[in-house]
Formats: structure tokens, sequence, C-alpha cells
């Protein structure tokens, strides 16, 4: 049993959940790496990461570079003596960070390489309607994604469960899986698998426009890109309503297959539910958000909404 020294490199709430059982665990984890505090909101008031705060809470040692080969940043990390380097949501890293640590750096990645390589790979798995999914423990190397894989496990997806949902799930499957990485590597029982080069489904990164609902696509496309992108980014549309038009979020779509002879994208509305018309039958809304509006459930926005008869998404 080898003693470990980790370093711990991550950003958001989904990387805090690991570090905290690396923590609970009793493993050393000689330092913290994560993104530079960022200016948000209005007053552009400084926004610390998610694992800066837990680091700070837990008196872990944090360092948070705005470059990753600048030379003053090397020298910190490698003052720190680990020799296993663990990255959960973070960035690239370049090869004199990633190779520094005798038992290398390993990544978890959210779905089953080398499947949903890249950025967003929860988001395209539910966008692209998968049954399964994962999460992935694998050692780093010079491109995205590529390196061997250690361990996986897997996942069914609900046909209702959006993102949130399953960012949740697999954020508990994964901290299982990094504590059973690690325990490999402590013990000198590894063993990998080579990735093939090339995979057909990418999870690029989520754009505006890879937001925007297309009425005329099939009802399961729409229904699949509404909850892989529920509750954030959101997906949207133009809402265009007694002459203006505006954009609008829409979440939780409940699909009811019906023959009609609407136009695709009206919408068709009584005193507690939104139904737009799609391809072979009808998508009921259960909240929206209109531009500029908090979101709300779709009878409660119908108190105090009104649509024209003719009104209509695009």
């Amino acid at each position: 049993m080898k003693d470990l020294k980790i370093v711990f490199m991550g950003t958001p709430d989904f990387a805090v959940s690991i570090l905290k059982k690396l923590v609970e665990q009793k493993y050393e984890v000689v330092g913290v790496i994560t993104a530079p505090d960022k200016p948000a909101g209005r007053g552009r008031k400084l926004n610390e990461s998610a694992v800066k705060r837990y680091a700070v809470q837990n008196n872990l040692k944090l360092l948070q570079p705005t470059n990753l080969k600048e030379p003053s940043f090397l020298e910190a990390l490698k003052a720190l003596k680990a020799n296993l380097q663990i990255v959960v949501a973070f960035r690239m890293l370049p090869k004199a960070v990633w190779s520094l640590p005798e038992l290398g750096t390993f990544n978890l990645h959210a779905s089953l390489l080398p499947d949903y390589r890249g950025a967003a790979p929860i988001n395209w798995a539910l966008i692209n309607g998968e049954v399964k999914t994962g999460v992935t423990t694998f050692f780093l190397d010079d491109k995205i994604d590529t390196g061997a894989i250690i361990l996986q496990k897997e996942i069914a997806i609900g046909k209702e469960e959006t993102v949130g949902m399953l960012h949740d799930k697999l954020m508990h499957l994964g901290g299982d899986l990094v504590l059973e990485t690690v325990e490999q590597i402590q013990k000198g029982t590894v063993t990998t698998t080579k990735q093939p080069e090339k995979t057909p489904k990418v999870a690029f990164k989520i754009h505006k426009e890879t937001c925007k609902i297309d009425w005329h696509s099939s009802m399961d496309a729409i229904h699949n890109k509404i909850r892989g992108l529920d509750p954030y980014p959101a997906a949207w549309a133009y809402l265009h309503n007694d002459g203006i038009e505006s954009t609008v979020k829409l979440f939780g779509a409940v699909k009811e297959q019906e023959k009609h002879a609407y136009p695709i994208g009206k919408l068709i509305t009584d005193k507690k539910t939104i139904k737009i018309a799609v391809e072979g039958g009808y998508l009921m809304i259960q909240e929206l958000q209109l531009s500029g509006k908090k979101r709300m459930a779709a009878a409660s926005l119908l108190n105090g909404y009104h649509f024209h008869k003719d009104a209509k998404m695009v």
C-alpha cells in the first residue's frame, strides 16, 4: 500500500462532492487547484468557485492559477510533493502539470467513454435520447478525454429525467468510482483499457444557438432537448404574441400524441395548461420563463399573462 499525497483539481459543485468524499475517507489532500475568482452579476462582485469555498472551509492548501504553464505556479505545485492528481470538471492541463506526479493524473468524466468526450456529456446524452450513461475514470494524456480508461460505472436514464436530475445521480456515482480508483492505485492493482481514437458521439460545448428549439423537429427530439437543458442553460424559443416577439425558456415538457390540424408551434391554452402543437401531437409545458421574468409554473403564468388566440412559438 502506497502512502498517497493527493492534489485535487476542480471548480463546480459536481467536483466538491468528490473532494468531500476523499477528505471524509481520510486521504491526504495536500493541495486544491481551482479557477480564479470571477466577477459576476450586476454588481460585478467576485464570485468564488464551489471548490474554493469547500477548500477554505476545510483549511486545505489552495492555488488559483490564471495560467497553468506559469513557472511560479508549476514551482508551487511541485512544492506540494503530490504523488497523485485527481481532476474533476476543471480544464485541459498542459503536460507539465498532468505528467508531474509519480502515480499519474486521472480524470472523472460524466459519460461512458469513448462516447461523449467534451464539455457537456450529461446534456448531450439526454438531448440525443440515450437510455444509459455513466461515469469513467481515466489517466490524462495530451488530448481531451482520450486517455487510458481505468474504471467505469453504468446507469440507466429515465424517460422523463432532466439534466439536473441526472447530474446529481452521476455526481454520487462518480464519487464512488473515484474512491474505487484511488484504492486500486494505492494497492497497485490498476489495469487500463486503451480508448479507440475516434468516437461518433461528441459532447460539444453548449452555446445559445444549441439551445434554440426547432419546432419542426420530431416530438421526441424537442422533448429531449428541453429535458437535456433543464434547469441550465434551458431550451428557448421565440414567442409571437399579439404582434410582439420575445424569447421564452421552457421546462418540463410532457408528450401528448394525438392527430391535429393546428400549425406547428401553435399555442393552445386554457386556465391551467399551455400546450404547443408539434408533429404528431402536443407538448404540454410545465414551466416557462418569459424574457426578463422569473421561471413560473404554467398555471401561475396564466393567472396574469394573456396569450392571444394566434400566439405561437417559432
